[in-house]
């Protein structure tokens, strides 16, 4: 069979989200099984814009593996199957057994939110199924999980940063200007907020070693209608400062309702809801100074172990070929393949879900997202810590950008090595 003939059968596998065919199977060397990587992510819900950049990935790796992988002499085919999660943790596990059992995966990936990464995981560690994830603190990762920092997990591996990264960003943001120092959490009733809002792991005791002091009026409904009992808090208590953990519909509840009730305060630093330029542009003006943490952007000054791009390359090529703006899950995405790709070839066996993740077990990569190694020196023996910086949402008719609204990075003290493009403007 002529080769181009494979070829074009192989990408006629192609199914609209469900399995793309990464490389062909005709090879010059000894040609191994194709090699099957699930991935779930959200790609409807409210937490699509986590998943947004998960299809482009996978598209774009294509012609980067299309000679596929070589592991232990023979040339193999790889396949992703993406499984939509739906935003539900309920779907998300259901998808995740499909792929196990009935796709017989060889390795898994998942990405977006604890409510997306922690069903996944759980079915992975029950059925004995290797597992990278990413995109979710790794406390809400861990902890959440009912983890035990003694033991870990055997079949589940995690990189991403967690809440005292998040909480040193923010606090270096807000110590860089004047306020009272006096702040309001808002904390939603999931893994999240339960975990930022912990009064002995989260937030408050971080919070009060440096001197704030903070109003949390406790937890509320992910999707609320109202979040007017929290700001009649905050404007009771003075507050200056305004953090937590939201997804964006309740962002922009909450910063509509601040405006309707008078509330001003001079810095708001929230995780998760403003992180992308679509769920910026839904929120609106409203959002114009809000600020975020950064995890990747085009100038982190990192390199894909892949195809060779750098974090600046990655993002021209995600504009060039969406037609959108860049957002920060693209470099996360593309890692999850690079760490896939570079354990299923160091693996000693590919017939043994066991070899595939003792290779998983044994990463010490530099990826688009910077190091990526398990076993130490991060928190557990399965999480790797990501660097993080502090970055603050700006109209981009300021800086001279073409698109409505920039994601500058206006602090680097947790990460000096990325480099900062302003300062930070108080609202």
């Amino acid at each position: 069979m002529h080769p181009n003939t494979t070829r074009r059968r192989l990408l006629g596998q192609l199914t609209a989200g469900s399995a793309v065919a990464l490389a062909p199977a005709a090879f010059a060397q000894s040609t191994g099984r194709t090699l099957r990587i699930g991935m779930v992510s959200p790609q409807t819900g409210p937490l699509a814009a986590f998943g947004e950049a998960d299809r482009w990935t996978i598209e774009s790796l294509k012609k980067t593996l299309a000679e596929g992988v070589v592991v232990n002499g023979k040339r193999h085919a790889i396949e992703v199957l993406l499984k939509d999660s739906q935003s539900n943790p309920n779907r998300a596990a259901e998808v995740a057994n499909d792929l196990i059992l009935k796709d017989k995966i060889d390795l898994m990936v998942v990405t977006s939110t604890p409510e997306t990464t922690n069903p996944v995981a759980d079915a992975c560690e029950l059925n004995e199924v290797p597992c990278l994830s990413t995109m979710a603190p790794w406390q809400p990762w861990f902890l959440g999980r009912k983890g035990d920092p003694a033991k870990g997990f055997n079949w589940t591996y995690h990189f991403f940063w967690g809440l005292e990264d998040v909480i040193g960003v923010f606090t270096n943001l807000w110590t860089s200007v004047a306020t009272n120092k006096k702040v309001g959490g808002l904390f939603p009733n999931d893994s999240d907020g339960n975990a930022w809002g912990d009064a002995k792991l989260g937030l408050p005791p971080a919070l009060a070693a440096q001197g704030f002091t903070l109003t949390d009026p406790g937890r509320y409904q992910n999707m609320t209608q109202t979040l007017a009992s929290h700001i009649s808090a905050f404007k009771r208590d003075g507050v200056d400062i305004v953090t937590g953990v939201v997804i964006p519909p309740d962002m922009k509840t909450f910063l509509t309702q601040a405006r309707q009730q008078g509330f001003k305060p001079k810095v708001v630093s929230v995780a998760k809801a403003l992180l992308y330029p679509a769920t910026v542009e839904a929120v609106g003006d409203l959002a114009e100074g809000v600020t975020t943490e950064v995890w990747w952007s085009p100038s982190h000054p990192f390199t894909s172990s892949l195809s060779k791009q750098s974090a600046k390359a990655l993002a021209e090529a995600y504009e060039s070929g969406t037609k959108k703006q860049w957002t920060q899950p693209i470099g996360f995405s593309h890692a999850l393949f690079e760490l896939a790709v570079d354990a299923l070839r160091r693996s000693k066996d590919l017939g043994s879900k066991a070899a595939i993740r003792d290779a998983v077990a044994a990463t010490n990569l530099q990826t688009v997202v910077g190091l990526v190694k398990f076993g130490g020196p991060g928190p557990m023996r399965n999480v790797s810590k990501t660097p993080l910086v502090g970055g603050q949402w700006v109209k981009g008719s300021a800086i001279g950008s073409k698109n409505k609204y920039e994601l500058v990075i206006v602090n680097n003290q947790s990460a000096p090595a990325i480099p900062t493009g302003g300062s930070l403007r108080t609202l």
